[in-house]
């Protein structure tokens, strides 16, 4: 067996990430993926003759991508097309309507138009206390691997001591943003943001407001939709010489003398590496899907510790009167009760609904007939329990057009051209989650802490992920990916071909002799992420 082989097990964002990293590193790396295409969630979903997102929707921190792909010495522009959208999303309650924008000064404005000058204040407040919280929490917790609560406010306290005392871990969003709005709609719309890491704002910590700056940072559109992506990453990968491996889902995980060696496929193909890199939910190794031998590499995810699932509709539909935009969300009249069902695992009625209009530009433009839709409702993640009979499931569809119905958008659903995953068909696609789709809920102040690492209990075995530290989110899995292998080639002794720079994390590391593609890249430098943000970002 070579120590310059990996194996990837899933080609989700952080598998892919993983192999590109590794490929222009020099390592012989293949990629195993049960599915029959690259993206994990970020997949694409046949809806009559249309191809949907049935993934993440919202595409921000290109800082992050770019770095990925600078590191293996690639453009991201040169594989994808990418466009700014001033306009972040179109918000509802009934007939009254809300955009926020990426220009700070016009959310305000509107803001300010459509609850008050009191409100617009409290919005510039609280926009700089979210800018406080993210530039305290980037480069010691989101940029580095694992730490404990002990490690990060050592980092925070050597950094700036007034971090120690200003990021509210032990308050929630929802007490947090009554400092900042008296109108009840800019308290749940900003709530909104513990669902993009599939939690509940009355159970998350206030630290989750930065992803309000984050978002106000860039929201870009991408031509092919998300998908693209997964797509541009699989090529950067391939430039470097991995291998893709599709319809091959992994029966075990390989231990010998405790050190994980390879494989074996559900067809019963064994194959050997050096390195394995394991983007499934940890959970599903917990639960002994990859194997007895290496079910205790991480600690089991408890269910009440889940996220949220969801019901999400993919559908190639005619809409009318209501002003979309590429990203569009319908709030309940009750926050307090809508999630109080999700606790008590019912579905909302009546339901928050989040639509992506996929074929719409950032200032609403789109097609004049029938055009491609996500649709989302929050559900709980019982989808490896009794999941939900198909009356509920028939239920939660009109509750959903009702809602919709109320802010005046009426989309007309045919069974041809409409796909409904269920948290059920999110267990089958992802097992051991119940169709959670963001790991392990960020409720109270040490969830953070509790997500596995990118190193587990066997040698050689390594985990990349949503599911895992940093966190939910395209960007954060993308990270997730570089910290697995900075702490791969530590392990090995980074002994490998340099890239431009060093593996994310910030170690440097030295590097061989340079050859191949990347001949003319030497010496140590920082990591390639260490100068993009780290923002958890998901739909």
């Amino acid at each position: 067996m070579q120590r310059d082989t990996a194996i990837v097990i899933g080609a989700g964002v952080g598998g892919l990430t993983s192999a590109a990293l590794l490929a222009a590193r020099g390592l012989d790396v293949t990629v195993v993926e049960a599915a029959s295409a690259p993206g994990g969630k970020m997949r694409h979903v046949a809806a009559g003759d249309a191809m949907i997102d049935g993934g993440p929707t919202v595409f921000t921190m290109r800082d992050v991508f770019d770095s990925i792909f600078d590191a293996c010495g690639a453009s991201l522009d040169d594989y994808v097309t990418l466009r700014p959208t001033d306009r972040l999303a179109r918000h509802a309650w009934g007939d009254a309507r809300l955009d926020l924008f990426a220009d700070r000064d016009e959310s305000a404005d509107a803001i300010g138009a459509f609850a008050g000058p009191q409100e617009a204040r409290g919005y510039r407040a609280f926009c700089a206390e979210a800018q406080q919280v993210f530039t305290g929490l980037d480069r010691p917790f989101m940029r580095g691997q694992r730490t404990t609560p002990f490690g990060l406010a050592w980092k925070m306290g050597l950094a700036n001591p007034r971090d120690l005392i200003t990021k509210r871990p032990f308050e929630t969003l929802w007490n947090a943003l009554g400092d900042h709005f008296r109108d009840p709609r800019l308290r749940q719309l900003f709530g909104r943001y513990a669902t993009y890491c599939g939690s509940s704002p009355f159970k998350c910590p206030a630290t989750l407001m930065l992803i309000a700056h984050v978002e106000a940072s860039g929201v870009w559109l991408l031509d092919g939709g998300m998908h693209a992506l997964a797509r541009a990453l699989e090529a950067l990968a391939v430039r470097g010489g991995a291998r893709f491996c599709y319809d091959a889902p992994v029966r075990e995980i390989l231990v010998q003398q405790g050190r994980a060696v390879g494989v074996v496929l559900a067809s019963g193909e064994r194959l050997e590496a050096g390195s394995i890199v394991c983007n499934a939910d940890p959970a599903a190794i917990a639960d002994g899907r990859f194997g007895a031998d290496v079910a205790s590499a991480v600690p089991p995810t408890e269910r009440t510790a889940r996220s949220l699932a969801a019901m999400v509709w993919t559908a190639q539909a005619k809409t009318s009167g209501f002003p979309l935009l590429h990203h569009n969300v319908i709030f309940s009249d009750d926050y307090v009760a809508e999630f109080g069902q999700l606790a008590a695992n019912r579905l909302p009625d009546p339901p928050t609904v989040y639509v992506c209009a996929q074929d719409r530009d950032g200032v609403g433009n789109g097609p004049d007939g029938p055009e491609r839709l996500q649709i989302l409702v929050n559900a709980p993640p019982i989808g490896d329990g009794p999941g939900f009979t198909q009356a509920e499931i028939d239920q939660c569809q009109v509750r959903m057009l009702e809602s919709l119905a109320r802010a005046g958008l009426s989309v007309e659903l045919s069974p041809g051209a409409t796909t409904l995953t269920t948290p059920m068909g999110f267990e089958a696609l992802f097992p051991s989650t119940g169709g959670a789709l963001y790991g392990r809920a960020s409720h109270g102040w040490a969830a953070s802490f509790r997500r596995p690492g990118a190193r587990t209990q066997i040698p050689g075995l390594y985990c990349a992920g949503g599911s895992t530290h940093p966190g939910a989110g395209v960007p954060m899995a993308a990270l997730s990916g570089g910290l697995a292998v900075d702490i791969l080639l530590k392990d090995l002794g980074s002994t490998y071909r340099s890239t431009r720079t060093a593996m994310p994390g910030g170690i440097s590391t030295p590097s061989a002799t340079p050859q191949g593609p990347m001949a003319g890249a030497t010496g140590s430098r920082s990591s390639p992420l260490s100068a993009a943000s780290s923002r958890p970002i998901t739909s």
